[in-house]
């Protein structure tokens, strides 16, 4: 709901707040005090064009800002926090600002956004009906929307089972498309795991055979170096009986030693010790040595088996090359590639199975296709009545309202209906678009007739109608008064009206005043208690606002007014 609207250098109007009220607003005045300038700020706190010459003479800009009252569990909110803006004690401040030169900016709860932002936000709070304001009811996506909430009920389970089938359907379309259109991708993915598996099996490797083989080579291909080094250090730990000129052997020294320390030990238990450890000494040299001659003999050079061995290393290191760093790479890359080309295989049967689930589905599709559209047709046809007979009393007797259900060329989330109000403005006429159909006076009282029918079924908090009454008087006067109050039980309701039988059943009356004093007009808005009303309304009906009879006129249409809205409370 709108709470508040402070205006600034806005055509004629120079300041004015504007205090709203739920329920029935209207606003009056004279001829030039500014009117329109009051739809035209809401126009623009909700995203409206910016028009430069709006903007009052003599100032740098216009200046429009509203205090909005948000549903704590609506969309609204969630958007102004989306668009990082902040609520003022669960209220949200508007702000759009035009300079001169045409430059437009639009605040959010304190935070500077594109004006698109307003348009967004206001599909949600408001619906502007005017001559040159955007009609919420205008957007076919909308009259499809708000045809469905009328329905009801009845819509809510077929469209609901559509809308589950709808989205498995659009599902298994784009799998099978990804599946189909890859397909020349997933065959030599397939070609490139089978070639590699391929190779590694003629291989196969062993976790662990090219550190062993790498091993091998060495010694195989130092064979000579080996067995002349251990062949030397046997010959200095044990020396080489057949060696004529052998040099004191190690084993030998540690001997003679020993021999020293043992005929002398006697003399000092240190000496003794000693001569233990050179014994153990001798022990550990005749082993290795032992040792060493073994080794000697296991040397062997062999070409033969270190071509086999260097033949399978290159064999190992171009599978590690491709496949991973060592052989337990290559491996767990070959158990990877394995799975992944089981996963390949697999896709036909998979594609066999989405391409039947897609036929159920578009079989399922056009059945409840074929319910919603029956629903939707069945409440068409209710509503075109309903708002026919509404504009009969708004002094539109002879137009119709027909609601066109044409098939659109393929599934859409909501169905296969394209939904479209059209205008026949005499019994015969072709029915057309609502916008094309009917002038501004006359699509204002439309559009107030589908929005009595509509209300409760496609809610919103704020309804704005500028000329709703344009070329009417009368009886059909009171019964757009009636009209707009009824409306007004479920939402807040602006209007701009010169008719004194329209502002009678309004709840709150706001005048807009022009001052002269001289050199500049000014107008201001203020809001009327009972006997303003009644001067404001004697001005509207006889152009005097001390006219007896016109004071008299205007307390029978208050008091009719009253009694209309007691009598439907």
């Amino acid at each position: 709901m709108v709470e508040e609207v402070r205006i600034q250098g806005l055509g004629v109007i120079d300041e004015a707040v504007l205090d709203l009220s739920p329920g029935f607003n209207v606003v009056t005045g004279e001829t030039g005090a500014g009117k329109t300038m009051v739809v035209t700020s809401l126009g623009l706190l909700f995203g409206g064009r910016a028009d430069p010459q709006r903007v009052r003479p003599g100032a740098d800009r216009a200046s429009v800002e509203g205090r909005i009252a948000l549903d704590p569990s609506g969309k609204a909110i969630t958007r102004v926090e989306e668009a990082g803006g902040e609520l003022d004690e669960g209220s949200l401040i508007i702000t759009r600002t035009v300079s001169g030169e045409g430059r437009s900016r639009a605040f959010l709860g304190g935070r500077s956004v594109p004006v698109s932002m307003l348009l967004t936000l206001a599909d949600d709070l408001v619906a502007v009906h005017g001559q040159s304001d955007q009609q919420r009811l205008l957007q076919p996506g909308r009259q499809r929307a708000s045809l469905d909430r009328y329905a009801g009920g009845r819509l809510t389970k077929p469209l609901r089972e559509y809308s589950t089938a709808y989205q498995r359907h659009k599902e298994v379309t784009a799998l099978l498309t990804e599946l189909t259109t890859a397909a020349r991708e997933r065959a030599a993915e397939a070609d490139m795991l089978r070639f590699g598996l391929e190779e590694i099996e003629k291989v196969d490797p062993k976790e662990g055979e090219d550190v062993e083989l790498a091993a091998e080579d060495e010694r195989l291909a130092n064979a000579d170096a080996l067995r002349y080094a251990s062949n030397t250090a046997h010959e200095a730990l044990l020396g080489d009986p057949a060696r004529m000129d052998a040099f004191a052997d190690v084993t030998s020294l540690l001997g003679t030693a020993r021999s020293a320390l043992e005929a002398a030990r006697d003399h000092d238990p240190a000496l003794g010790v000693l001569a233990d450890r050179l014994a153990e000494a001798g022990y550990l040299i005749s082993d290795i040595g032992g040792e060493l001659a073994a080794y000697t003999e296991s040397v062997e050079a062999d070409p033969k088996r270190l071509a086999a061995v260097q033949e399978r290393r290159s064999v190992v290191t171009h599978l590690t090359r491709k496949y991973g760093v060592t052989v337990a790479d290559v491996l767990t890359w070959a158990r990877d590639a394995a799975a992944r080309l089981t996963e390949l295989e697999g896709d036909d049967d998979t594609i066999a199975d989405l391409e039947a689930e897609r036929e159920d589905l578009l079989g399922r599709l056009t059945e409840l296709a074929a319910k919603v559209t029956a629903v939707r047709e069945e409440a068409a046809e209710r509503f075109s009545k309903a708002v026919t007979e509404e504009l009969t009393a708004l002094a539109m007797p002879h137009a119709g309202i027909v609601v066109a259900i044409t098939p659109t060329p393929d599934f859409t989330p909501s169905g296969v209906d394209e939904v479209e109000l059209r205008l026949a403005a005499h019994p015969g006429a072709v029915a057309l678009p609502l916008n094309r159909g009917a002038s501004g006076g006359e699509l204002s009282r439309v559009m107030l007739a589908i929005e009595v029918v509509f209300a409760g079924a496609d809610p919103v908090p704020t309804f704005v109608f500028d000329e709703v009454d344009a070329g009417v008087g009368g009886k059909a006067a009171v019964e757009i008064g009636r009209r707009l109050a009824k409306l007004a039980r479920t939402a807040q309701v602006i209007v701009v009206t010169h008719l004194p039988q329209v502002a009678a059943f309004a709840d709150q009356h706001l005048l807009v005043e022009k001052s002269n004093d001289g050199t500049v007009i000014r107008s201001g808005v203020t809001a009327l208690d009972t006997d303003g009303r009644v001067r404001e309304l004697s001005r509207m009906l006889a152009g005097l606002e001390d006219s007896e009879l016109g004071r008299a006129h205007a307390e029978e249409l208050l008091a009719i007014a009253a009694t209309d809205k007691d009598g439907h409370a």
